[in-house]
């Protein structure tokens, strides 16, 4: 991995954001062809529909290798111990600003100004994912960059977080729920963010603003149940 990066430091900008973008595109790919294989179908033509997703995407992670670059955020490589405290930190941490954020754009003007577009899919679909107003998007990259530049986290618990990020996304607008109900209300899964968790938030803005965890909700009282 040190590798990798060290190489990608070579590379000139305009080569660095064809990299990026590719990520991103392949990550939007791969959500919407397992969510389709879930599905037992795959909406390929609507992909085009929010391809700029991907480009604001792509901004963001080519910040963070910029913030990097420039030493703001600081990256472990050899701190094997604290790979699953960091991981613990990074997913905790990230679940309960954006469920503040995620709150907070209900609540306001911002709910018609940029967040309303994500709810016209009240039964969310895999593609739905990834329909969000720019500004949406900017402003979740913005929180993940934040939290980079407050600690050292070890690679391996950035990479962690990022690919269970992904999966949670699929799994929240996968549009049907592959947890049986005994499995869903077992002492640790009761409190995970399941696809029905989300979807219900999709039908009933008013509740379920958590995103990997329905803890925040519980402790605030927005919680569906």
């Amino acid at each position: 991995m040190v590798d990798t990066l060290e190489y990608l430091l070579q590379l000139p900008s305009p080569m660095l954001w064809l990299i990026f973008l590719a990520e991103n595109v392949a990550i939007t790919l791969g959500v919407l062809i397992v969510g389709g294989m879930l599905q037992q179908k795959f909406r390929s033509p609507e992909t085009n529909s929010y391809h700029y997703i991907n480009i604001l995407n792509t901004v963001v992670t080519y910040a963070g290798f910029w913030l990097w670059k420039e030493d703001i955020i600081k990256i472990s490589f050899t701190s094997w111990l604290f790979i699953i405290p960091d991981f613990i930190i990074l997913f905790m941490t990230m679940d309960l600003l954006m469920y503040i954020f995620h709150f907070i754009i209900h609540k306001t003007f911002l709910y018609n100004a940029i967040h309303k577009l994500h709810h016209q899919a009240v039964d969310p679909k895999p593609i739905d994912l990834f329909v969000l107003h720019p500004i949406e998007t900017l402003c979740f990259g913005s929180l993940w960059l934040v939290v980079l530049m407050a600690h050292t986290f070890n690679i391996y618990s950035i990479m962690t977080y990022l690919t269970v990020n992904v999966v949670f996304g699929l799994v929240g607008h996968l549009g049907l729920e592959p947890l049986p109900e005994k499995l869903r209300s077992s002492f640790f899964l009761k409190y995970i963010g399941t696809s029905t968790f989300h979807h219900e938030h999709h039908q009933d803005v008013k509740h379920n603003f958590g995103f990997y965890t329905n803890i925040w909700d519980r402790l605030f009282g927005t919680h569906s149940k």
